[in-house]
This record gives structure tokens, sequence and C-alpha cells, in this order.
């Protein structure tokens, strides 16, 4: 009866406090992330005052928040919707890849971590944050802009990237070699071939096998579904992560749409569960070896991120203020950045020590400084500078059809 006492206590006034930084953070217009990391390093092993009774609650809630997090972002997208914008967008993403990827791995072989840890730090620097820009989109009225597309875009084909580059990093880390990682991805693009396919075809029949109608059915029922084919996914060695995001995927319709309204909530929970976690997992006192590290491969990726949107707004013939501001929305880092940090952190075989500390570190700058860039475009100097570049060129109107 103490250890539970204890248990409600430490959750319940980590909860509390939790709330109170998300209404801060709301206030002064930034992510709430950054702030959960710092509760969760405040409370963790070496910070301010350890929390032992609720640690693995914690841990379980994680695993629950990364799943949430992907099945709502595959509830974003049908299937149809999916397979189109990665046919539009694929040269934008395959720049995306190789200006951002490749300096997480470089990075990594320059700090002597090796081949596996560069892995892992590639994809930490290679996706941006949907929910942080999404947020940011909103905040500044930039919705309906025309590099907004552009926008989604990048950020569609990086969850897509995802689906194939977690299972494979997940075989990595468990050390099972190339051979054995190479099935690993073979039967990851194999798996999510067959739910495109699935869902195609047959999404309508999984949607209607979950009624609308009833909140509370609809509600256990895609909870119950998610976490079952996460966990199956889990065991066939895929990755749990990769299972749910196919999970919201397949489903369509009003059933996906409520399943949205009635998820949010138990995803902002679990999330901030999650980041909180991480934060707990990583000892504060290894942050300061790495933080000119991790601002160095900020403002190194920050500015690959920025040719990625620039380059794909002009590549849809955007005029050059939209080209900026696709550039600096692109630019933080988040969820999933923290996401395959975990799985490192979390691996059976150790890759690098420092390497959570090193994530946290780069993600907090990013998403501090991401929404702030995100607004210069916006200042009065910033568009005199563009004047001073030179008349704006507006993309040419299309050709009236015959």
């Amino acid at each position: 009866m103490h250890g539970t006492t204890t248990l409600l206590v430490e959750v319940g006034a980590l909860l509390l406090l939790l709330g109170l930084l998300g209404r801060l953070s709301r206030r002064v217009g930034l992510s709430p992330i950054p702030l959960y990391l710092l509760a969760g390093l405040a409370f963790g092993h070496g910070g301010l005052l350890p929390l032992s009774a609720s640690e693995g609650f914690f841990a379980v809630g994680a695993e629950i928040g990364v799943i949430l997090l992907l099945v709502m972002l595959g509830l974003e997208y049908s299937a149809n919707e999916l397979v189109g914008n990665l046919r539009s967008a694929a040269p934008a993403g395959l720049i995306d890849a190789l200006l951002n990827a490749l300096p997480g791995f470089a990075f990594a072989l320059l700090l002597g971590w090796g081949w596996v840890a560069g892995v892992v730090l590639a994809g930490v620097t290679w996706v941006s944050s949907s929910g942080v820009i999404a947020k940011v989109l909103g905040d500044l009225g930039r919705v309906g802009n025309r590099e907004t597309p552009v926008i989604l875009s990048v950020l569609v084909i990086e969850d897509l990237a995802m689906a194939l580059y977690l299972p494979l990093v997940t075989a990595l880390l468990a050390g099972v070699g190339l051979v054995k990682g190479g099935i690993s991805l073979a039967g990851a693009i194999l798996t999510v071939v067959v739910v495109l396919a699935v869902a195609i075809r047959y999404g309508n029949v999984i949607s209607s096998a979950l009624s609308a109608r009833d909140p509370e059915a609809l509600l256990l029922g895609v909870l119950g579904l998610t976490l079952l084919v996460a966990g199956i996914a889990a065991k066939l060695q895929v990755s749990a992560a990769v299972g749910a995001f196919l999970v919201g995927i397949a489903l369509s319709g009003p059933v996906a749409h409520h399943a949205t309204e009635l998820l949010s909530p138990l995803r902002d929970l679990f999330a901030a569960v999650f980041f909180v976690f991480f934060g707990l997992t990583t000892d504060p006192m290894e942050m300061p070896p790495v933080l000119l590290p991790a601002l160095a491969l900020a403002l190194v990726t920050m500015g690959t991120k920025l040719a990625t949107g620039y380059l794909a707004a002009r590549r849809a013939g955007i005029a050059e203020p939209g080209r900026w501001r696709a550039g600096f929305a692109l630019t933080p880092r988040g969820e999933f950045s923290i996401v395959i940090a975990g799985l490192a952190v979390a691996a059976a075989q150790p890759v690098e020590p420092r390497l959570a500390a090193l994530a946290t570190a780069y993600v907090l700058i990013t998403v501090v400084t991401g929404p702030m860039l995100a607004r210069l475009p916006d200042l009065p100097w910033f568009k005199r500078w563009l004047r001073r570049r030179g008349p704006v060129r507006r993309p040419a109107p299309a050709p009236a059809p015959d």
C-alpha cells in the first residue's frame, strides 16, 4: 500500500507540473516539448529530486505514448492520399534525406561513435517535428499559404520513411547484423505494401467493423486494435511504432475522423509522459560535455533543413518569400528524434552512452529556436532584405487548357 501511495503522489504531482508547463508554453508561444524534457531531467537520475516509485509507470506510459503518436499520424492520411503524396513529393523527400540524414551520420563518425550510432543520429537529424510545425503554421496563420502543401508533403515523406527506417534501426540496435537487418527491412517494406493495398481496397470494410456512432466502443476498439497490432509487430521485429502507424492508415472515413477526436487527449497525455520519461532516463550531468557538439550539429542541420524547404518550394513554383517560410518552418525536430534516440537507449546492445544526452540537447535547441526562426520572413527587416536582393519573381501562370 505504501508503494502505491507513493506512486500516486509522484505521478499526480508530475502530471500537475506538466499541465502548468503546457499552459506556460502556450502563453509564450513555444512548444511544450522542451519543458517536458527539462522536467524529466529535473526528476530523473542525477536530477534535483529523483523519482523512483513512478519510473515503471512512466516506462509503460512512454511505450503507449510512442504508439499513440504514430497511430495519430497515420489517421491524418488515407491510403490514397499517402500514395499520391509519395509520388509527387518523392524528389523533395530525396533532397531532404541527403541534406539532413548525412550530416548526422558524418557527425557521429567524427566523434568516433561508430557507424551504428551514425545510423541512429542520422535519423535524429533527418526528421522534422510534425507536431511542432503544425502548431507553428496554425499560430502564424499560414495553413492556407501556397507553400504549406510543400511543407506537408515533406513531412509525409518523412513519416513514410520512418516506417522503413525504424525496423532497420531496431534490427541494427539488436545486434542482428546487416543480413538480418536487410531481411527485417524487406519484411517492413512488404508489410507496408500489403497494408496499403488492403487499406486502398478494403479500408471501408475495416472501418465499418468499428462503429463511429458509439464513442466508447470506438475508443476501446481503435485503441485495442492499435495496441494489439503494435504488439504483434514488435514480436515480428517490425517495430511497434510502424504497426501503429499502419493501423492509422488503414482506418478511413467517419471512423478515422471520430477516432482522431477521441484519441487526441490520450495522445497528448501519453506523449507528454514519453518526453518526460526520456528526460528521466537521461542524466543531466552528461549534457554539459555535449552542449557544444549539439549546438554545432543544430546549426548545420537547421541550415540544411532551410535549404530543403527552400529548394522544395522553388521546385513547386513558390515565390521567394514562400520559399524562406517553407525552409524556416521545417527546422524544428521533436517527437521522432526522441523516439529514435529512445530506441538506442533501450537497446540490448550498448551504442553510445552520450547519444541520449546529445539528442536531448539537440532537440531542445531546435524546438526552442525553430518557431522563432519561422517568424523571420514576416519581420519588416527580413522583407526589406528580400526586396534588396531583387524583385520577387512570381511563378509563371499555368497555360490555359485547349
